[in-house]
């Protein structure tokens, strides 16, 4: 695994908990806006509140050294039943447009990395678009391998809501 860092400020990686969502509202509304959805902050707010309610998912919050939050990551369990592992999926990542290329991102991700290996993975998988050129840089300088389409099964997906 290559190891760079470009943090020009202290920053702390803090797992948060139930009562702490106020920490990442603002930025997974953000998030989401970057991603081409409309913002709805009451949306964000009830969305993260549920998933630490619920125990979900895990939060890593970026805070710098006055508190303030510059970028979270979400990861969500990927049980396999026949392999009898847990493993996880990094499905959110977002940096407040400021404070990229300052390593914010990569520790994150190397947080999440040493979340799974401490609970027991046996890997952290994540998705970006084709187009995020700047994300796919960054995964690829932490170490992750893109992975080649998946010969022994096929995805199928139906639409349930109504």
């Amino acid at each position: 695994m290559r190891r760079f860092c470009f943090m020009l400020f202290k920053m702390k990686i803090k797992k948060i908990d139930a009562t702490e969502g106020h920490l990442v509202y603002k930025l997974f509304n953000d998030y989401r806006i970057f991603y081409k959805q409309t913002s709805n902050l009451a949306l964000a707010r009830q969305f993260i509140q549920a998933q630490l309610d619920h125990k979900e998912s895990v939060v890593f919050v970026a805070l710098d050294d006055i508190n303030t939050p510059n970028g979270f990551t979400q990861l969500y369990p990927k049980y396999s039943s026949m392999r009898a592992t847990k493993n996880w999926i990094l499905n959110d990542l977002f940096v407040v447009k400021e404070n990229r290329k300052q390593g914010v991102g990569a520790a994150l991700i190397r947080k999440a990395i040493s979340f799974a290996a401490q609970n027991d993975a046996t890997w952290l998988q994540l998705e970006t678009a084709t187009d995020n050129y700047a994300a796919q840089s960054l995964y690829e300088q932490i170490g992750f391998e893109r992975q080649k389409p998946d010969t022994d099964f096929i995805t199928y997906r139906i639409g349930v809501k109504i």
